[in-house]
């Protein structure tokens, strides 16, 4: 499985910022390739999470159980 990790920046204190693992049964298709070049589940994510921006994310090949989740 790809995970996908963002480091998100609350909007009304933009140096506040945090890492979150976005990855869910919703990306099981996910490849590498997708999620390097910006996964497009990524942006219905963070459609979710208006209060807050997409500063950066990485790729990562792990399960899901690790870390915290969305």
């Amino acid at each position: 499985m790809i995970r996908i990790i963002a480091v998100l920046c609350r909007l009304s204190s933009p140096t506040d910022c945090h890492e979150q693992i976005v990855t869910t049964s919703d990306f099981a298709d996910v490849t590498m390739q997708s999620c390097l070049m910006g996964a497009p589940q990524l942006a219905e994510w963070m459609a979710r999470h208006p209060g807050e921006r997409l500063a950066a994310w990485r790729c990562t090949i792990g399960k899901q159980g690790a870390g915290r989740g969305s």
